[in-house]
């Protein structure tokens, strides 16, 4: 199927219709045709947890702005995104954005850093957030947030927006050299991860000190967490067997439960890898990039560099490896996870299903309701295969018109716990609101997926919805990102 051929979804007129491009394209997505509101709604059940009484199904994503101030504080633009997630109505919220624990793990030089300078304004940032929810919904009962703690490892951007300072596991054949020149690669060695761990240790006490319910783990979309799951080719204590590819998340959980007890843990977790993308060159254009295809390894060798992803066949993916790592995690105490799907920066359809491309992407290389299914279906499995564990679903913001019957039916139907928003929250963050209160989907606000939010921050812009967020839109970035992105279809 080429790019031309995928149905808009806004061309469809109701749920009815839209199951019938579903059945054209074999995929069995679960979709009601009516929508529930008022306190009986699937989406508007509590959960149980911790404690906790999480008052509705609509989880909040963390959602990096990039602009942050130099510091590690939080800037107004930060915080004005930090109160529309509160007002959004959803009673989780998963970290707002991703957080560094040390300033050499910052994944730009804008990127939010906790320490002892910037506690107290990354408290207050959560103040300002759980007011905003009070504000717009009548009491921030049943509200819980927490915060992601990271170290972007290969993709660290500290300093310099044009400059990568990678920090790394083990040498991979096909991404090194891939983000920067290969011989700027620094690994860590064993010693430097136990002083890691030992930041992301305060880190998290600062955390809980500020106020959070639950730190996240973050081991996703290939940032150092996430690189630990593949490291099958490291030496040393951190490599190897999967019972040294977790030793850095069983440290950080003892560390944590000694430092900050009472303080709970959660775990942002790609459930498998895929190979990196690329355009194909054989059907690029100077007006156009290709639909993307794998970049495939030597044939010849076991590929040994993926996470669930099968060494002999690297195109085949699986949720054994992931079932795997939630058995260590939940013998760890840790019952609350949010699934995703691979990495944003070198195979952002899998992660992050849509229609048009960021600038450094390529077309897509299937119907983006396929990338979807994979989401759900993943959810799904894992949610069968460890129903005493909480789940929270992503990959929703492409459904666009059906995104609200989609996620219905799935929590209804046992697919998922929580349905996560990330794309949507930056467009249109009342939708939840709007859903269990009953009221008419604004269709004006919703997502499209132009990827104009990725796209400005691959190019030194902070992030947000510039077709739809008038914050944005009559900003002077959107001018420069406009020529961007003409520069990008003509290189």
């Amino acid at each position: 199927m080429k790019f031309g051929d995928f149905v808009k979804l806004k061309s469809l007129q109701d749920p009815a219709g839209f199951r019938e491009n579903l059945q054209r394209l074999g995929l069995a997505m679960p979709c009601d045709d009516a929508l529930e509101s008022g306190p009986t709604a699937p989406l508007a059940a509590p959960l149980a947890l911790h404690g906790w009484t999480i008052g509705n199904r609509w989880c909040v994503h963390p959602m990096e702005g990039w602009d942050g101030e130099r510091d590690g504080r939080p800037s107004d633009l930060t915080r004005r995104r930090w109160q529309r997630f509160g007002a959004s109505g959803a009673k989780l919220v998963w970290g707002g954005e991703a957080v560094a624990v040390r300033h050499d793990g910052r994944a730009n030089p804008q990127q939010l850093l906790l320490d002892e300078r910037t506690q107290g304004d990354i408290a207050r940032l959560r103040e300002e957030l759980v007011a905003a929810h009070r504000a717009a919904i009548g009491s921030d009962e049943g509200l819980v947030v927490g915060l992601q703690l990271t170290h972007s490892g290969r993709f660290s951007k500290p300093d310099d927006w044009g400059r990568m300072e990678p920090r790394a596991l083990y040498r991979h054949p096909l991404l090194d050299g891939r983000f920067g020149p290969a011989d700027r690669i620094q690994l860590l060695g064993d010693g430097d991860i136990r002083r890691l761990v030992d930041d992301f240790v305060v880190a998290a006490r600062r955390a809980h000190d500020a106020g959070f319910q639950f730190v996240d783990l973050k081991h996703c979309h290939g940032y150092l967490g996430h690189e630990f799951l593949s490291a099958k080719t490291r030496p040393g204590d951190y490599g190897g067997p999967l019972g040294n590819r977790t030793r850095f998340l069983r440290e950080l959980v003892a560390g944590i439960r000694a430092e900050a007890p009472g303080l709970e843990i959660g775990v942002r977790l790609s459930a498998f890898d895929f190979l990196p993308y690329r355009p194909d060159p054989a059907r690029s254009t100077p007006e156009a990039l290709g639909p993307g295809v794998p970049v495939m390894p030597d044939p010849a060798a076991p590929y040994r560099w993926g996470f669930g992803v099968d060494e002999v066949d690297p195109t085949r993916t699986g949720l054994d490896e992931a079932a795997d790592f939630l058995e260590v995690a939940r013998g760890l105490g840790i019952r609350l996870f949010n699934i995703t799907l691979g990495s944003p920066y070198y195979n952002p359809h899998l992660t992050r299903p849509a229609l048009y491309p960021p600038s450094d992407g390529y077309q897509p290389p299937e119907d983006p309701l396929v990338g979807v299914m994979r989401h759900l279906e993943a959810v799904r499995e894992l949610k069968r295969r460890f129903p005493d564990l909480v789940f929270v679903g992503s990959g929703y913001t492409y459904l666009q018109e059906f995104l609200p019957h989609v996620a219905q039916a799935a929590v209804r139907e046992g697919w998922t716990d929580f349905v996560g928003l990330g794309r949507m929250v930056l467009a249109y963050p009342e939708l939840p609101a709007d859903m269990l209160a009953g009221r008419p989907l604004q269709r004006k606000r919703l997502c499209r997926t132009f990827s104009d939010c990725t796209t400005a921050p691959r190019n030194a812009m902070v992030s947000g919805c510039y077709p739809l967020d008038a914050q944005y839109k009559k900003s002077p970035q959107m001018a420069r990102l406009t020529l961007v992105k003409k520069e990008a279809r003509l290189s």
